[in-house]
């Protein structure tokens, strides 16, 4: 599956833009130095229902 694809599908299923995520991610307190991958992508999962895959994607959108 391409990067597009999993961003489409995230979209499909949430109605969030990758844009979306990262406004919603610096309200939290997500994007901080320090931070790690893990607790972004456990977020995404836990409160968005998004797979591994899925959430790596959105955490890839935030590194560009």
């Amino acid at each position: 599956m391409s990067f597009q694809a999993y961003i489409d599908n995230i979209k499909s299923k949430t109605g969030k833009t990758p844009e979306d995520f990262k406004k919603i991610a610096e309200k939290k307190g997500l994007l901080k130095p320090g931070v790690k991958a893990g607790e972004i992508v456990a977020w995404l999962k836990k409160d968005f229902k998004l797979g591994h895959g899925h959430a790596m994607a959105i955490y890839a959108s935030f590194k560009g």
